[in-house]
């Protein structure tokens, strides 16, 4: 059984298009999440970093509501439109996940949705697989 997770934290796509978060069991697989603001339209951040930091708040955020912890996220992939921006992006990654860090890809893509956006970021992962409750 799959359950959809909100959060008043984070714009929700229009309707029939996609979901943010979904959980089946203890599975979860977070969409790709860019900086854009509440408005759904506007994107925060003005470089890399601060775009990046605001993705991974907005995953804490859903992970909170789903009852999980940021360190139980697996696999990230993360999608730059320039491979340069790569450090400024882990300096934001570090500031979220300690211990064994998730599995990673990060990709130089050409475009995103909106040309100001610089960043976007998926995960998967494991509710309870922090603290070792996963099966």
């Amino acid at each position: 059984m799959r359950k959809r997770i909100y959060t008043d934290h984070v714009a929700e796509p229009p309707p029939q298009t996609w979901s943010n978060f979904l959980v089946s069991g203890d599975l979860f697989f977070i969409a790709g999440l860019t900086s854009r603001a509440l408005d759904g339209d506007t994107i925060e951040g003005a470089d890399a970093y601060e775009q990046a930091r605001l993705i991974f708040g907005k995953m804490k955020h859903y992970l909170d509501a789903a009852g999980g912890s940021m360190n139980d996220i697996l696999k990230l992939t993360i999608f730059v439109t320039d491979i340069s921006f790569r450090e400024a992006v882990w300096r934001a990654r570090r500031e979220f996940f300690e211990g064994d860090f998730p599995a990673c890809s990060l990709i130089e893509v050409s475009a995103l949705a909106k040309p100001e956006m610089l960043v976007e970021i998926e995960g998967t992962g494991r509710l309870g697989s922090a603290r070792g409750d996963a099966a």
